[in-house]
């Protein structure tokens, strides 16, 4: 049975597994992220030698920021991760595989294709909710990429102009209103503005406010019905943009379960109803792996 590793470069920890035909890590490790470039290409290289194997048919890199596909090399990564800027990432595997790399989302995007809630389909959208947006796009069965690359960084969609300042340096991106820390900083002003909430003595991180909206808790629910809309609001256009056959919500934002993907549904199916006259599935991922492994060996799976 032939495997394939994938290697998940995080700006805090780098993940390596063996992944079989089936979808499943058979064998993983992982280790802190350096910040110097010598440092943490070793620790790559050691990860990926620790769950080397004879049937491995190829390696599989995701890492964040702007990667050329066809060099297999970091344009540019952001914080941590900065030190890779201009590296080749198939140096880090050993000499005559085959190797693919891609941002985060992208495998993520890919994992979903080879073995979760995309496979099968021909048009879909990736994104993921954490910290900030992650997104890929599938159309006529490829991932698109862009002209340098950068395609798919659905966070940064302008939705105000004149909205918060997002990590990027522009205003009004749509991850500073739906992500989790856009969640967790509305949450932290309306405790700091002292408003009666449980959120007072809860904390305000984002399944904490998901937990006090279905508690009952007004200010909590308030935050999590607004992100709803702007987030449904937000997909709709893609949807309108693109035509998929299904999108695919991860990160840790997507954990609420059915707090989230019920009333994001209707909202959704209400803005899209009346002229596409068909609904269009938002999807938890079918690839239950936070780690990033299994969508960076997919990214090797489908070359």
């Amino acid at each position: 049975m032939a495997t394939w590793i994938g290697l998940d470069i995080g700006g805090t920890t780098v993940k390596a597994g063996r992944v079989n035909e089936a979808g499943v890590i058979v064998a993983r490790g992982e280790e802190a992220a350096p910040d110097e470039l010598g440092a943490l290409t070793s620790v790559c290289g050691s990860l990926i030698e620790s769950v080397w194997a004879n049937d491995v048919e190829g390696v599989g890199i995701g890492c964040r920021g702007i990667i050329d596909v066809d060099a297999v090399q970091v344009i540019v990564s952001p914080g941590r991760l900065r030190c890779l800027d201009g590296y080749r990432l198939s140096e880090l595997a050993p000499a005559g595989v085959r190797v693919a790399a891609d941002n985060d989302a992208r495998a993520a995007a890919a994992g979903e294709m080879v073995w979760g809630a995309a496979r099968g389909k021909r048009h879909a959208i990736m994104l993921t909710l954490g910290t900030g947006m992650g997104g890929a796009i599938v159309a006529d069965g490829k991932m698109i990429r862009g002209s340098a690359w950068a395609a798919g960084h659905l966070g940064h969609l302008n939705v105000d102009p004149n909205g918060p300042m997002c990590v990027c340096g522009a205003r009004g991106c749509i991850e500073t209103y739906v992500s989790a820390r856009a969640i967790e900083s509305e949450a932290w002003a309306a405790v700091h503005r002292g408003t009666d909430t449980l959120l007072n003595t809860r904390g305000t991180d984002c399944a904490t406010v998901f937990a006090c909206a279905a508690e009952g808790d007004k200010c909590a629910a308030g935050i999590v019905s607004g992100m709803i809309t702007r987030l449904g609001g937000f997909i709709g256009g893609l949807i309108f943009a693109f035509d998929p056959e299904i999108v695919i919500l991860g990160g840790s934002v997507s954990l609420a379960g059915d707090a989230l993907f019920g009333p994001l549904q209707r909202d959704v199916d209400a803005r899209i109803g009346p002229f596409f006259r068909r609904s269009v599935e938002i999807a938890r991922p079918g690839v239950g792996d936070p780690t990033g492994i299994i969508g960076a060996a997919a990214l090797v799976r489908l070359q």
